[in-house]
Protein backbone atom coordinates (compact mmCIF):
# COMPACT_ATOMS: atom_id res chain seq x y z
CA UNK A 1 0.00 0.00 0.00
CA UNK A 2 2.84 2.35 0.89
CA UNK A 3 4.62 1.57 -2.38
CA UNK A 4 1.42 2.18 -4.31
CA UNK A 5 0.94 5.53 -2.58
CA UNK A 6 4.54 6.56 -3.27
CA UNK A 7 4.10 5.51 -6.87
CA UNK A 8 0.99 7.69 -7.11
CA UNK A 9 2.92 10.67 -5.79
CA UNK A 10 5.66 10.11 -8.34
CA UNK A 11 3.13 9.86 -11.15
CA UNK A 12 1.63 13.23 -10.18
CA UNK A 13 5.06 14.82 -9.99
CA UNK A 14 6.33 13.24 -13.21
CA UNK A 15 3.28 14.00 -15.35
CA UNK A 16 2.71 17.47 -13.89
CA UNK A 17 6.40 18.31 -14.06
CA UNK A 18 6.60 17.10 -17.67
CA UNK A 19 3.65 19.31 -18.68
CA UNK A 20 5.13 22.38 -16.97
CA UNK A 21 8.59 21.70 -18.40
CA UNK A 22 7.09 21.43 -21.88
CA UNK A 23 5.48 24.85 -21.53
CA UNK A 24 8.62 26.32 -19.95
CA UNK A 25 10.76 25.12 -22.86
CA UNK A 26 8.18 26.51 -25.27
CA UNK A 27 8.41 29.86 -23.49
CA UNK A 28 12.22 29.95 -23.64
CA UNK A 29 12.24 29.01 -27.33
CA UNK A 30 9.61 31.68 -28.11
CA UNK A 31 12.06 34.41 -27.03
CA UNK A 32 14.33 33.44 -29.92
CA UNK A 33 12.15 31.67 -32.46
CA UNK A 34 8.55 31.22 -33.56
CA UNK A 35 7.56 29.58 -36.87
CA UNK A 36 5.90 32.83 -37.98
CA UNK A 37 5.79 36.44 -36.83
CA UNK A 38 3.03 36.43 -34.19
CA UNK A 39 1.58 39.73 -35.45
CA UNK A 40 2.12 39.21 -39.18
CA UNK A 41 -1.26 39.19 -40.96
CA UNK A 42 -1.99 37.15 -44.08
CA UNK A 43 -5.65 37.64 -44.98
CA UNK A 44 -5.34 35.26 -47.95
CA UNK A 45 -4.70 32.40 -45.50
CA UNK A 46 -7.18 33.31 -42.78
CA UNK A 47 -8.92 30.54 -40.82
CA UNK A 48 -6.89 27.78 -42.47
CA UNK A 49 -7.21 24.38 -40.76
CA UNK A 50 -4.17 22.68 -39.17
CA UNK A 51 -1.62 21.59 -41.77
CA UNK A 52 2.09 21.01 -42.25
CA UNK A 53 2.57 24.76 -42.76
CA UNK A 54 0.41 25.81 -39.80
CA UNK A 55 0.35 23.11 -37.12
CA UNK A 56 -2.68 24.57 -35.31
CA UNK A 57 -4.17 26.50 -38.22
CA UNK A 58 -4.55 30.26 -38.59
CA UNK A 59 -6.84 32.87 -37.05
CA UNK A 60 -9.18 35.42 -38.63
CA UNK A 61 -6.22 37.58 -39.67
CA UNK A 62 -4.18 34.73 -41.10
CA UNK A 63 -1.79 34.71 -38.14
CA UNK A 64 -0.23 31.38 -37.15
CA UNK A 65 -2.02 30.08 -34.05
CA UNK A 66 0.88 27.87 -32.91
CA UNK A 67 3.28 30.84 -32.95
CA UNK A 68 0.83 32.89 -30.90
CA UNK A 69 0.35 29.99 -28.46
CA UNK A 70 4.13 29.83 -28.06
CA UNK A 71 4.45 33.54 -27.29
CA UNK A 72 1.37 33.36 -25.06
CA UNK A 73 3.42 31.21 -22.68
CA UNK A 74 5.47 34.33 -21.94
CA UNK A 75 2.32 36.11 -20.81
CA UNK A 76 1.15 33.14 -18.72
CA UNK A 77 4.49 32.68 -16.92
CA UNK A 78 5.08 36.41 -16.46
CA UNK A 79 1.65 37.09 -14.97
CA UNK A 80 1.82 33.95 -12.81
CA UNK A 81 5.35 34.65 -11.54
CA UNK A 82 4.74 38.34 -10.75
CA UNK A 83 1.39 37.77 -9.06
CA UNK A 84 2.69 34.84 -6.99
CA UNK A 85 5.77 36.83 -5.98
CA UNK A 86 3.61 39.72 -4.77
CA UNK A 87 1.23 37.37 -2.98
CA UNK A 88 4.02 35.38 -1.32
CA UNK A 89 6.11 38.35 -0.16
CA UNK A 90 3.29 40.45 1.26
CA UNK A 91 1.06 37.54 2.29
CA UNK A 92 3.87 35.82 4.22
CA UNK A 93 4.95 39.08 5.85
CA UNK A 94 1.41 40.07 6.89
CA UNK A 95 0.39 36.58 8.00
CA UNK A 96 3.69 36.02 9.81
CA UNK A 97 3.40 39.26 11.80
CA UNK A 98 -0.22 38.48 12.71
CA UNK A 99 0.50 34.92 13.80
CA UNK A 100 3.72 35.62 15.67
CA UNK A 101 2.72 38.71 17.63
CA UNK A 102 -0.98 37.86 18.09
CA UNK A 103 -3.15 40.07 20.31
CA UNK A 104 -4.60 43.28 18.91
CA UNK A 105 -2.16 43.21 15.97
CA UNK A 106 -3.55 39.84 14.90
CA UNK A 107 -7.14 41.01 15.39
CA UNK A 108 -6.73 44.12 13.23
CA UNK A 109 -4.83 42.36 10.45
CA UNK A 110 -7.19 39.39 10.28
CA UNK A 111 -10.31 41.53 10.23
CA UNK A 112 -8.89 43.36 7.20
CA UNK A 113 -7.98 40.03 5.60
CA UNK A 114 -11.47 38.66 6.29
CA UNK A 115 -13.00 41.76 4.70
CA UNK A 116 -10.87 41.28 1.57
CA UNK A 117 -11.70 37.58 1.37
CA UNK A 118 -15.41 38.41 1.56
CA UNK A 119 -15.12 39.74 -1.99
CA UNK A 120 -14.82 37.15 -4.78
CA UNK A 121 -11.23 37.27 -6.01
CA UNK A 122 -12.09 37.93 -9.64
CA UNK A 123 -14.36 40.84 -8.63
CA UNK A 124 -11.50 42.36 -6.63
CA UNK A 125 -9.17 41.92 -9.61
CA UNK A 126 -11.74 43.52 -11.93
CA UNK A 127 -12.01 46.49 -9.60
CA UNK A 128 -8.24 46.93 -9.39
CA UNK A 129 -7.81 46.67 -13.16
CA UNK A 130 -10.62 49.19 -13.65
CA UNK A 131 -8.85 51.61 -11.28
CA UNK A 132 -5.25 51.15 -12.44
CA UNK A 133 -5.91 50.32 -16.10
CA UNK A 134 -5.38 47.29 -18.34
CA UNK A 135 -2.11 45.79 -19.52
CA UNK A 136 0.21 42.98 -18.51
CA UNK A 137 1.88 44.79 -15.60
CA UNK A 138 -1.33 46.11 -14.06
CA UNK A 139 -3.04 42.74 -14.49
CA UNK A 140 -0.14 41.01 -12.73
CA UNK A 141 -0.22 43.47 -9.83
CA UNK A 142 -4.00 43.16 -9.48
CA UNK A 143 -3.81 39.36 -9.39
CA UNK A 144 -0.91 39.54 -6.93
CA UNK A 145 -2.98 41.68 -4.56
CA UNK A 146 -5.82 39.18 -4.99
CA UNK A 147 -3.50 36.36 -3.81
CA UNK A 148 -2.35 38.10 -0.60
CA UNK A 149 -5.31 37.29 1.72
CA UNK A 150 -5.25 33.52 1.13
CA UNK A 151 -1.49 33.23 1.54
CA UNK A 152 -1.59 35.48 4.62
CA UNK A 153 -4.05 33.13 6.34
CA UNK A 154 -1.84 30.12 5.61
CA UNK A 155 1.27 31.94 6.88
CA UNK A 156 -0.57 33.09 10.02
CA UNK A 157 -1.65 29.53 10.80
CA UNK A 158 1.90 28.24 10.49
CA UNK A 159 3.43 31.00 12.61
CA UNK A 160 0.67 30.64 15.20
CA UNK A 161 1.42 26.94 15.65
CA UNK A 162 5.21 27.27 15.56
CA UNK A 163 5.74 30.21 17.92
CA UNK A 164 5.06 28.05 21.00
CA UNK A 165 7.41 25.21 20.01
CA UNK A 166 10.59 24.54 21.97
CA UNK A 167 13.07 25.67 19.33
CA UNK A 168 11.37 29.10 19.19
CA UNK A 169 11.41 29.41 22.98
CA UNK A 170 15.09 28.46 22.97
CA UNK A 171 15.81 31.13 20.35
CA UNK A 172 14.05 33.73 22.51
CA UNK A 173 16.11 32.72 25.55
CA UNK A 174 19.25 33.16 23.46
CA UNK A 175 18.25 36.79 22.93
CA UNK A 176 17.70 36.61 19.16
CA UNK A 177 15.71 39.43 17.60
CA UNK A 178 12.04 38.95 16.74
CA UNK A 179 12.69 39.31 13.01
CA UNK A 180 15.49 36.75 13.11
CA UNK A 181 13.30 34.26 14.95
CA UNK A 182 10.42 34.81 12.54
CA UNK A 183 12.25 34.57 9.24
CA UNK A 184 15.32 32.48 10.02
CA UNK A 185 13.80 29.90 12.38
CA UNK A 186 10.03 29.78 11.91
CA UNK A 187 9.63 30.55 8.21
CA UNK A 188 11.69 27.56 6.93
CA UNK A 189 9.51 25.26 9.04
CA UNK A 190 6.24 26.60 7.61
CA UNK A 191 7.51 26.78 4.02
CA UNK A 192 5.85 23.55 2.82
CA UNK A 193 2.22 24.75 2.90
CA UNK A 194 3.34 28.09 1.47
CA UNK A 195 5.00 26.34 -1.49
CA UNK A 196 1.79 24.41 -2.16
CA UNK A 197 -0.21 27.64 -1.86
CA UNK A 198 2.17 29.34 -4.31
CA UNK A 199 1.73 26.63 -6.95
CA UNK A 200 -2.06 26.82 -6.60
CA UNK A 201 -1.94 30.64 -6.69
CA UNK A 202 0.04 30.41 -9.94
CA UNK A 203 -2.73 28.34 -11.53
CA UNK A 204 -5.42 30.66 -10.17
CA UNK A 205 -3.56 33.73 -11.47
CA UNK A 206 -3.17 32.19 -14.91
CA UNK A 207 -6.88 31.34 -15.06
CA UNK A 208 -7.81 34.80 -13.77
CA UNK A 209 -5.58 36.46 -16.39
CA UNK A 210 -7.25 34.37 -19.10
CA UNK A 211 -10.65 35.41 -17.73
CA UNK A 212 -9.74 39.10 -17.59
CA UNK A 213 -8.26 38.99 -21.09
CA UNK A 214 -11.39 37.22 -22.30
CA UNK A 215 -13.40 40.13 -20.96
CA UNK A 216 -11.03 42.59 -22.62
CA UNK A 217 -9.67 43.86 -19.29
CA UNK A 218 -6.42 41.93 -19.09
CA UNK A 219 -3.47 41.74 -21.47
CA UNK A 220 -4.10 43.95 -24.49
CA UNK A 221 -3.19 43.41 -28.16
CA UNK A 222 -0.74 43.01 -29.74
CA UNK A 223 0.59 40.91 -26.80
CA UNK A 224 -0.72 37.36 -27.33
CA UNK A 225 -2.85 36.00 -24.49
CA UNK A 226 -4.56 32.61 -24.39
CA UNK A 227 -7.68 34.17 -22.85
CA UNK A 228 -7.83 36.85 -25.53
CA UNK A 229 -7.40 34.20 -28.23
CA UNK A 230 -10.28 32.27 -26.71
CA UNK A 231 -12.48 35.37 -26.85
CA UNK A 232 -11.55 36.18 -30.44
CA UNK A 233 -12.22 32.60 -31.53
CA UNK A 234 -15.76 32.27 -30.18
CA UNK A 235 -17.28 33.79 -33.33
CA UNK A 236 -15.64 31.04 -35.39
CA UNK A 237 -16.45 28.05 -33.18
CA UNK A 238 -18.48 26.35 -35.92
CA UNK A 239 -16.51 27.39 -39.00
CA UNK A 240 -13.02 27.09 -37.48
CA UNK A 241 -13.20 24.98 -34.28
CA UNK A 242 -9.42 24.51 -34.14
CA UNK A 243 -9.10 28.22 -33.35
CA UNK A 244 -11.02 27.68 -30.08
CA UNK A 245 -9.63 24.25 -29.22
CA UNK A 246 -5.98 25.35 -29.30
CA UNK A 247 -6.02 28.04 -26.56
CA UNK A 248 -8.62 26.09 -24.57
CA UNK A 249 -6.43 22.98 -24.59
CA UNK A 250 -3.24 24.79 -23.51
CA UNK A 251 -5.04 26.57 -20.65
CA UNK A 252 -6.44 23.21 -19.47
CA UNK A 253 -3.06 21.48 -19.72
CA UNK A 254 -1.20 24.26 -17.91
CA UNK A 255 -3.67 24.30 -15.01
CA UNK A 256 -3.66 20.49 -14.86
CA UNK A 257 0.14 20.44 -14.65
CA UNK A 258 0.21 23.04 -11.89
CA UNK A 259 -2.41 21.24 -9.80
CA UNK A 260 -0.68 17.86 -10.23
CA UNK A 261 2.63 19.32 -9.08
CA UNK A 262 0.99 21.09 -6.12
CA UNK A 263 -0.73 17.85 -5.06
CA UNK A 264 2.57 15.96 -5.32
CA UNK A 265 4.39 18.57 -3.21
CA UNK A 266 1.61 18.47 -0.61
CA UNK A 267 1.72 14.65 -0.40
CA UNK A 268 5.52 14.54 -0.15
CA UNK A 269 5.63 17.05 2.71
CA UNK A 270 2.55 15.69 4.48
CA UNK A 271 2.31 11.89 4.00
CA UNK A 272 -0.86 11.79 6.12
Amino acid sequence: MRNLRTYGKNINLIIGGFILMMFFIMMVVSFFYTPYDVNSMDIANKLKPPSADHLLGTDEFGRDIFSRIMQGTQTAFFVGAVSVSIGMVFGTLIGGVAGYFGGWIDEIIMRVIDALMAFPGIILALMLVAVFGTGMINTSIALGLMAIPGIARIARSGFLQSKELEYVQAAKLMGLSQMKIMFKHILPNVASPLIVAASIAFAVAMLAEAGLSYLGLGVQPPDPSWGRMLKDSQSYLVSAPWYTYAPGAVITLMVLGLYMVSNAIRDIHDPR
